[in-house]
């Protein structure tokens, strides 16, 4: 059964330096609390994992936590580049980034792959693109059955993923709603997880649509109103759009960096 820890304990526990972490979340639900605290903590060598990196990944690559990021897109959503990942790829800073670029499908494929204790996903996606001469997690294989040449994607499996969700009961089954990505297959693909909530309640109301992760499939499940922003939780608050528009500004500049890096630390 899941634990209800703080987000604090939760992350101490669960989150080594070295680990390979998934921080997963599609437009909603981005357990971007969760990231600062591993900020916080100081964290360091980390693999970052997810689909679409977006302001958390860029601060825990400015803060210096990451020394490789697997992924399929990056960017500031609606406003531009990442400025902080720019960086430590094109120059070093803080440390150097090791990158892995796959696509939607890929990445999608490799957690489900993860999650169904597959060693391997197979697809059609990569066909006429490059990125296998970019990538070595990109491989070439034969269908036995037809001899269509497909493509082979190794599973992922995380150290530990985190995710957000609007709310628990106190045995720690979880209940989100709205427009989900691979929350639940990142989190069955892990070998810990830690799941940030909206409320702990005592009993789950249903809701249809909801998605729910059991209790059994996750480690840990931590409190944190709030804990999305500036991404929306549906149901409870929207979208910051001020908020990732005044982090182009921030993220561009090391030295206004240092300063938002010196409040989130504090």
């Amino acid at each position: 059964m899941a634990e209800i820890v703080s987000l604090a304990d939760g992350v101490a526990r669960l989150v080594h330096d070295g680990d390979t972490v998934a921080l997963e979340g599609f437009t909603h639900l981005i357990p971007v609390a969760a990231g600062q605290e591993i900020i916080r903590q100081g964290r360091r060598g980390l693999t970052l994992v997810r689909m679409t990196p977006d302001i958390v990944y860029d601060q825990l690559i400015g803060a210096g936590c990451a020394s490789k990021l697997i992924f399929s897109w990056g960017g500031n959503p609606g406003v531009g580049s990442l400025h902080r990942f720019r960086d430590a790829v094109q120059h070093g800073w803080p440390v150097p980034l090791e990158i892995e670029e796959h696509s939607h499908a890929g990445m999608a494929n490799r957690y489900v792959a993860g999650a169904s204790g597959l060693p391997f996903a197979v697809l059609r996606g990569y066909s006429g693109t490059d990125l296998a001469k970019h990538t070595a997690t990109i491989k070439p294989i034969t269908c036995p059955f037809t001899g269509e040449q497909l493509t082979a994607v190794p599973a992922l499996n995380p150290d530990v993923t985190i995710v957000h969700a609007q709310r628990a009961d106190r045995e720690g089954n979880v209940q989100l709603w709205g427009i989900a990505g691979v929350q639940k297959e990142a989190v069955l693909a892990a070998k810990r997880s830690l799941v940030t909530v909206e409320e702990v309640v005592d009993e789950l109301e249903p809701r249809p649509g909801a998605l729910v992760l059991p209790s059994w499939a996750v480690t840990a499940v931590a409190e944190v109103p709030s804990g999305a922003k500036p991404s929306y939780a549906a149901g409870y608050y929207d979208r910051d759009n001020a908020a990732y528009q005044a982090w182009d500004a921030v993220s561009r500049d090391r030295e206004e960096f240092g300063k938002w890096l010196a409040e989130v630390a504090a």
